[in-house]
């Protein structure tokens, strides 16, 4: 038996086939809304108490504790308290929302989460300002639960959990990054050169720069990163001759600056990537005029998150979304096609 709510009382009582007599996982198992960890934290509170033949009603504070079938266990779920982030009025461009996910075509020049020097005026503030009572709590406050993140200057796809079982379907789904699941992330990557073939993937380890600490690098030692590509489109420049490409990308891991790290490394950096493509800024002379001045006027790095695909947290939907290039991606593409 099982009271529903966000917060408030709940109670379960033990029926003794939950495949495990340990506290924390009888009610992980027996409460879906509610993630582990916040279970845990729960239990840790002294909010979790127990009654049973040899205790009574005793609020029971280690998580491994033994149950047995017949213990009633009442769970105290506080409100969920206000974040510390304000909410705050901006825009937002929502292409799917529901009481547990909300789906958001990210701009560019929006930060995801506060941070020194970008304390408002981030996506997370936004969302708490829109989703406002809709967020149930994630780890007792309310707010959203982000999953996965975006550079302040690439556009394209994001989802974010509005409870905690959404925030841990999404969290597990993403960890598994679509190996054994419905999970995929695609991206748009304009990038100088042509690969000398259609497709491949690259397998290189990432891990902080040794010296410039604000810059990721693949490196020996470092977290495991595999990126799949394979060639949409090949641009020539003024002379008929290759000069940058489109790659669609998909993410089987998910590491900090992975594709523009790894992109870099196999000799094919990001168009307007200042720090990881610097190097290439002379190659912009092979451009005619106008597709010079679509790249100048980009001013960032030229990578989009165009597909999403997961399985929904509560219905077990496998839902997609497709984002078409922003209007400065697809200006740099037709300019390219054009080469002028």
């Amino acid at each position: 038996m099982e009271q529903n709510s966000n917060s408030g009382q709940r109670q379960v009582i033990v029926a003794g086939d939950e495949g495990s007599t340990r506290l924390d996982r009888v009610l992980a198992l027996r409460l879906s809304g509610l993630s582990r960890s916040r279970l845990k934290a729960l239990i840790l509170a002294g909010q979790v108490s127990i009654n049973s033949a040899t205790v009574k009603s005793a609020p029971v504070r280690d998580p491994a504790y033994h149950v047995a079938a017949g213990d009633t266990i009442t769970i105290d779920v506080p409100e969920a308290i206000d974040p510390e982030p304000k909410g705050e009025d901006i825009a937002l461009d929502i292409v799917y929302e529901d009481d547990d996910i909300i789906v958001i075509d990210k701009p560019r020049g929006l930060v995801v989460h506060p941070a020194a020097g970008h304390e408002t005026g981030t996506l997370v503030n936004a969302l708490i300002a829109h989703c406002g009572a809709s967020l149930s709590g994630i780890g007792g406050v309310r707010r959203p639960g982000i999953v996965h993140r975006l550079d302040k200057d690439t556009t394209g796809l994001m989802v974010a959990a509005k409870n905690d079982r959404a925030h841990q379907s999404l969290t597990e789904q993403f960890a598994d990054h679509g190996r054994t699941g419905a999970m995929r992330r695609g991206y748009m990557a304009f990038v100088w050169g042509t690969p000398n073939r259609q497709r491949g993937t690259i397998d290189a380890p990432i891990d902080r720069h040794p010296f410039a600490r604000e810059k990721m690098a693949v490196r020996e030692g470092g977290r495991e990163a595999v990126t799949h590509w394979e060639v949409q489109e090949s641009f020539n420049g003024r002379d008929g001759k290759p000069v940058a490409a489109l790659l669609a990308c998909q993410l089987e891991t998910g590491r900090t600056h992975q594709i523009r790290v790894h992109l870099a490394h196999i000799g094919h950096p990001l168009l307007g990537d200042a720090v990881y493509g610097p190097h290439f800024k002379t190659k912009a002379s092979h451009l005619g005029p106008q597709s010079q001045a679509a790249l100048a006027s980009l001013d960032r790095q030229a990578l989009h998150a165009y597909l999403l695909a997961l399985e929904h947290p509560k219905t077990g939907a496998i839902l997609e979304w497709i984002s078409d290039l922003p209007a400065d991606l697809a200006r740099l593409r037709d300019r390219l096609r054009a080469a002028l």
